[in-house]
């Protein structure tokens, strides 16, 4: 329990240290090429949700929909993780990670209204969605979530074979 609430903590912390260094250091939509042709610090904003999702809905709902949706998604996690935890020993970190993520875009949107996005990768003008800190978090947790459960139930095969 100790390293999970640890892990959790830690993914949080450098999430809103990342984003407060953003917001200080660049104005709105300011870029600085770190990798040129690949990879910029780019300061955006998301007001929606994964890849902008509901971002043009202007209406306060919008808000309090995503404060409900994360606080939801929190109480399934937090019992996920009783439950699950001791199943594989994946489980702990990768829950861990994701309510460290969510909680961390959920801190913009309370603070600020919106997330703060600045990682930009990005191939011959082709750009992936900016994200960050918190988003990579969610990304990782899920799939180490779901290599657990890959390997969970190999496992279960075969001890039954």
């Amino acid at each position: 329990m100790f390293f999970s609430i640890f892990l959790l903590l830690l993914v949080v912390g450098f999430d809103q240290l990342t984003k407060v260094w953003v917001v200080k250091s660049f104005q709105l939509y300011e870029s600085l090429d770190v990798i040129p042709g690949f990879f910029s610090l780019t300061y955006l904003t998301n007001k929606g949700a994964a890849f902008g999702f509901l971002a043009g809905v202007t209406s306060v709902w919008r808000h309090y929909f995503f404060l409900i949706l994360v606080s939801v998604a929190l109480v399934l996690i937090v019992i996920a993780w009783f439950r699950m935890r001791n199943d594989h020993r994946f489980y702990g970190p990768a829950l861990a990670l994701i309510a460290g993520g969510a909680i961390g875009n959920a801190i913009d949107r309370i603070r600020l209204g919106a997330v703060v996005d600045f990682l930009d990768f990005y191939v011959a003008g082709h750009h992936w969605p900016a994200f960050n800190v918190a988003d990579s978090a969610i990304c990782v947790g899920v799939a180490l979530f779901l290599l657990a459960n890959f390997l969970e139930e190999r496992q279960k095969k075969q001890i039954q074979v």
